[in-house]
């Protein structure tokens, strides 16, 4: 967060809580402004900036969620943490529904309510920074869906650039789920054949006769079924890009027919005499080692170095933690603009749960994980309760877990164990334990809690 002071707006119609948690947030460097009821605020919110408003869910006149549905959409950037009794915490889950980024119960605690407000701006400023480097991105290499900005993902961009504007043969090299076919539709989107035609085919999903007639196209009564001519892949990506996706599974059959097409540009219809010519520029991609089966002679060396004229290698997601933060909020708003409803958003705790994570299943997997989440979210923030319903696996030693473990209990073990070795070296001194960490001393002390650490007992 910025090293400026934090400015937040309180509401509530009682004075004497007003007036308790003003000077509580002031001892914390917070700026503090008070409001005796939501129409006030709504003023004082038109004259003045403010990060984050702590409202009371109930009070007289317009009440705490009407307040909250008032500045969505005038003031969608502000935070909204929202105060209730033990008697109205449903008040507070409509509230957070409504788009509110946390509650706190009355009567107030201090330490758990500076958590909640570090907590509640420490993901907005995270959203900002994404979208910001999202737009950066686009801007500097203008590849669609493609998120990401560590050195790998950068790489790929800068090859991607360098490519689009040739008519070089690409070869997608990467495991299943790591996006070859985002790549691919990229390459084709930045190319100067963007206007027109982007033909994508399957090569594994199709047995032989019928990817023949997939990629060449057939004549009427060619074989059982052909009714009437059709037209090939080929044939209708002429002047755009052809994307043959698992071109390391096709038969030494369909490896021959191909490679002829590949290097005289043209082809016959399954059952027709003419020659066709058609003009296009092929991107290929494999999960395969095509380079270790051609030397094993699962497939053909010519065709291989036809192939492999500009690779290009898809990193595992694991290699780039750094970009999990971007993919998820990728995900979520995809979510959103499908659904009609707001963003989710995820806690800094879950998504530092959801990097550490190995994702044997690349950017697919957590697009997966991601979209059942927001299925069984009952609020606006993804939590570790939808999260750890997963089948993850955090990394480790073996790369399995124990019996009866998830992601989520497995990573807040580790974390446990973190925060009581910080506090171990610091000689049970928060604040040091703390430093040591990299977080906030409030931070800690919620983890503490969170732990349930007793500290005079650590040795």
């Amino acid at each position: 967060m910025s090293s400026r002071a934090i400015r937040v707006l309180v509401v509530d119609d009682d004075r004497a809580v007003r007036a308790a948690l003003a000077v509580n947030l002031a001892k914390a460097g917070i700026e503090v402004t008070l409001a005796e009821n939501a129409e006030r605020a709504l003023e004082l919110l038109e004259q003045q900036p403010v990060d984050l408003v702590l409202t009371d869910v109930r009070m007289p006149g317009m009440g705490g969620l009407e307040l909250l549905e008032a500045m969505r959409p005038r003031w969608p950037r502000i935070e909204v943490v929202v105060m209730t009794g033990y008697g109205n915490v449903d008040d507070a889950v409509a509230a957070m529904k409504t788009g509110a980024a946390d509650y706190i119960i009355k009567p107030v605690s201090k330490q758990e309510l500076l958590v909640i407000i570090e907590r509640a701006l420490e993901a907005r400023d995270l959203r900002a920074e994404v979208v910001a480097l999202r737009r950066e991105v686009k801007a500097q290499w203008g590849l669609p869906d493609i998120v990401g900005t560590s050195m790998a993902m950068q790489k790929v961009q800068d090859l991607v650039n360098a490519v689009a504007s040739t008519s070089a043969l690409v070869l997608l090299q990467g495991e299943t789920g790591t996006g070859k076919g985002l790549v691919a539709r990229a390459i084709h989107q930045v190319s100067d054949r963007h206007a027109a035609p982007y033909v994508r085919v399957n090569c594994a999903a199709l047995p032989d006769t019928l990817l023949e007639s997939e990629l060449f196209g057939h004549e009427r009564g060619s074989f059982t079924g052909a009714v009437r001519n059709h037209q090939g892949r080929f044939e209708r990506a002429d002047g755009g890009t052809l994307f043959l996706d698992e071109i390391g599974d096709i038969s030494p059959a369909m490896q021959v027919k191909l490679l002829h097409v590949l290097e005289s540009s043209e082809f016959q219809r399954l059952g027709g005499r003419e020659t066709l010519r058609s003009d296009v520029r092929i991107v290929a991609a494999t999960n395969r080692n095509l380079r270790q089966r051609a030397q094993e002679g699962h497939f053909r060396k010519d065709l291989f170095y036809r192939l492999n004229v500009f690779a290009i290698r898809l990193p595992l997601l694991r290699e780039r933690p750094a970009d999990v933060p971007a993919l998820v909020h990728h995900f979520l708003e995809r979510s959103a603009q499908r659904s009609g409803d707001p963003i989710h958003s995820v806690s800094t705790d879950v998504l530092a749960q959801l990097q550490a994570h190995p994702w044997p299943g690349n950017v697919r997997e957590l697009e997966h994980v991601i979209a059942r989440a927001v299925i069984l979210s009952t609020g606006p923030e993804i939590t570790a309760v939808e999260l750890g319903e997963q089948p993850l696996t955090p990394p480790s030693a073996s790369g399995a877990l124990l019996p009866g473990e998830t992601i989520v209990s497995a990573l807040e073990g580790h974390e446990r164990r973190m925060v009581i070795h910080a506090l171990r070296e610091a000689d049970g001194v928060q604040a040091k334990a703390a430093r040591a960490l990299g977080i906030s001393r409030s931070n800690m002390h919620y983890r503490i809690r969170k732990h349930d650490i007793e500290i005079e007992k650590l040795a």
